[in-house]
């Protein structure tokens, strides 16, 4: 069943609302909200006095009216008297807001009180909540962020993470290198982190405090779950995540959660029309990536956000459907939207939701009352169905951590390039995974594309180099196989531990950051590069591109290696996405992987199989109108016909078309 929703607050309004809403949020398509997830002071107003009867009320309503609930556990809001009374409490974020109580995120992942009120909460509400006919799934916490907290608590429990982790100070100042500027460490007790700045401190120290603190994480929030499955009857629990600036490690955070979730705010602003939609892309296929099946979108774009920024402008006609039929196009089961009602209080007042302040439904809701009128019919027709790929990119959590550590060169994000390689394979109608660990590379992959792994241990090479050897495809960009897993060099010539896969040694390396330079071809075209240029010396490779400038022109700069029965391609710079839709195509064709090479810009393919079943969708996500050839006759499950074979799309326009396989 596709669940299609909208995030609900019944404490912001008065009781007189909340049954004309369920009404309204009925009769426009809504069978499923989320609520409670800032509403602790509301349900312990008072330690250790609970009321739960407003709540009680609220689920009642919307049971009566065919809705079922997800709740969130409050803990990303800790209240007032929580914060005064324990204010271990908050966390020590010098020079950040997030530290200060009345906010939100202010919450340390370690403190002993957080997490013993936390328990208490949690239990409260599943013991009440767990087998509640209506309530059909729990989110914890919500939009988990890292916090390099410096409180005390946060120290002790690094340094006894450590001393599980490399046993002896003699082993960890080794790992480490801490030789370096005579910074060995006599003591446990010397360790922690300072007020310098962290690019003048020691980068392995730096990126083990990343993976203690991304491991708080999971264990705060595994106070959450714990209560909930001792409480809970067949109700799922999931996580809302975002596109935090510091990255947490997902993989881990939802080891114990049945499904991933994702927020998703697409832009809305003109100036963002053409490269939004292929960001937004990426990151949908990112949170799939994590569990590797389908999710939710806990926050859909409802409404132009606003607040503590300007805010956005207003969305094009057809915009919302057409990002929430993307949300499903790429394996969401849920789509909720943020949020029914703009708020009237409090800080995110003009974070505007489908019905504006005036409380008189217009264009937004009218907008999700025909999305939700469709995927509603289709509800059936595409429950059990997923998104079958037959590439995939691989994310690492320590390269991602290790890079923004250590930034490499002027213009250079790991992120932005992530989305450079992704964007270039949807503009060919290539659907990619995007992976979390090496350990879900297997065989189903015909392409596996690998930017910058900056970060790798042999485990991960040899999964790669078995990879290739067995039939598969590697591509990799500059920066790959920096770094060990302790976050020290390899000493040895790059690409490191990958060299003998590549067939090539990174003689030198020039970073050149902006300045733009060329390469050209084996037929001669020349493309723009810029960031990083590697002057390759081949082994066993061959090249198929060479540097057109500077002082090594004519040096290899992309090569080709076959090993066994697969291949492994290296990019030896960054170059134009026209560049990397020409070696992807070239690839895609050697390898039988079906692309397009004249989809339009902004039009975006997406597939979902079930058996024999094969659903496409095809989004203009766009504010021109545009037309594409398809490949096969199709049945528009839109229409109910057959679907013309050039077929046109309105701007934001949306198709959902239908094959068999014999």
């Amino acid at each position: 069943m596709i669940r299609i929703g909208v995030d609900y607050y019944p404490e912001h309004w008065d009781r007189g609302l909340w049954e004309q809403d369920a009404r309204l949020m009925r009769e426009s398509g809504v069978n499923v909200v989320r609520m409670a997830e800032f509403a602790w002071c509301r349900m312990e107003p008072e330690e250790g006095r609970f009321d739960f009867a407003w709540l009680d009320d609220a689920i009642d309503l919307f049971q009566q009216s065919g809705i079922s609930v997800v709740l969130g556990v409050p803990t990303m809001t800790p209240p007032t008297w929580l914060t005064q009374r324990y204010p271990d409490v908050l966390p020590d974020l010098p020079g950040q807001s997030l530290s200060r109580p009345g906010v939100r995120g202010h919450r340390c992942y370690n403190s002993p009180s957080m997490r013993r009120f936390t328990r208490i909460i949690t239990e409260r509400m599943a013991a009440r909540y767990g087998i509640h006919p209506a309530v059909i799934g729990w989110q914890t916490d919500n939009e988990f962020m890292l916090h390099m907290c410096r409180c005390h608590y946060c120290k002790n429990g690094f340094i006894e993470w450590l001393r599980s982790k490399y046993g002896t100070l003699e082993r960890l100042n080794r790992e480490w290198g801490t030789v370096v500027w005579s910074g060995e460490f006599s003591d446990w007790e010397q360790i922690g982190l300072h007020e310098t700045s962290e690019r003048y401190m020691n980068p392995s120290l730096l990126l083990d405090y990343r993976r203690f603190q991304s491991e708080s994480v999971v264990l705060f929030q595994r106070v959450q779950v714990e209560e909930i499955r001792k409480h809970s009857e067949a109700q799922w629990i999931t996580h809302n995540t975002w596109t935090a600036p510091m990255p947490l490690d997902l993989a881990a955070l939802y080891e114990e959660l049945d499904f991933a979730s994702i927020d998703y705010y697409p832009a809305s602003s003109p100036d963002k029309a053409a490269s939004n939609p292929y960001s937004g892309a990426l990151l949908l296929d990112l949170i799939r990536g994590i569990k590797g099946k389908n999710f939710w979108v806990m926050e859909q774009y409802g409404g132009p956000p606003g607040s503590w920024m300007p805010m956005w402008p207003s969305p094009y006609p057809g915009f919302i459907r057409a990002f929430a039929w993307q949300s499903i196009s790429r394996g969401a089961d849920g789509v909720v939207f943020f949020r029914w009602r703009s708020g009237v209080a409090g800080a995110e007042q003009f974070w505007h939701g489908l019905i504006d302040h005036g409380n008189v439904p217009g264009r937004r809701l009218a907008e999700f009352r025909r999305f939700a009128e469709e995927a509603g019919a289709l509800s059936d027709r595409l429950s059990g169905s997923r998104v079958v790929n037959e590439a995939a990119v691989l994310y690492d959590f320590d390269s991602h951590s290790a890079l923004q550590l250590q930034p490499q060169v002027e213009g250079f994000d790991y992120y932005e390039h992530m989305k450079v390689v992704h964007r270039s394979l949807q503009k060919l109608g290539i659907g990619a995974d995007i992976l979390h660990t090496p350990d879900q590379i297997d065989s189903r992959y015909k392409l596996l594309v690998i930017p910058s792994l900056f970060v790798i241990g042999e485990e991960a090479a040899a999964k790669i180099r078995d990879f290739v050897k067995q039939g598969g495809t590697v591509v990799a960009t500059p920066r790959t196989g920096v770094k060990r897993t302790n976050n020290q060099c390899h000493m040895m010539q790059l690409p490191g531990p990958l060299a003998d896969l590549f067939g090539v040694r990174v003689a030198e390396y020039d970073p050149v950051g902006p300045i733009m330079h060329a390469i050209r071809d084996e037929s001669g075209n020349r493309f723009a590069c810029d960031l990083w240029n590697d002057l390759l010396e081949t082994a066993s490779a061959e090249p198929i591109a060479w540097h057109a400038e500077s002082f090594y022109k004519g040096t290899p700069a992309v090569t080709r290696n076959r090993l066994g029965s697969g291949q492994a391609y290296y990019v030896g710079t960054f170059p134009e996405e026209a560049y990397l839709r020409t070696l992807f195509g070239k690839v895609a064709g050697e390898i039988g992987l079906e692309a397009w090479t004249d989809l339009p810009e902004g039009v975006h393919l997406s597939r979902r199989k079930r058996g024999t079943e094969t659903f496409v969708f095809v989004l203009n996500l766009s504010r021109e109108a545009n037309e594409i050839r398809l490949k096969r006759p199709m049945m528009s499950l839109l229409t109910g016909t057959i679907a013309a074979v050039n077929l046109e799309l309105e701007p934001y326009g949306v198709e959902v078309l239908h094959f068999e396989s014999l």
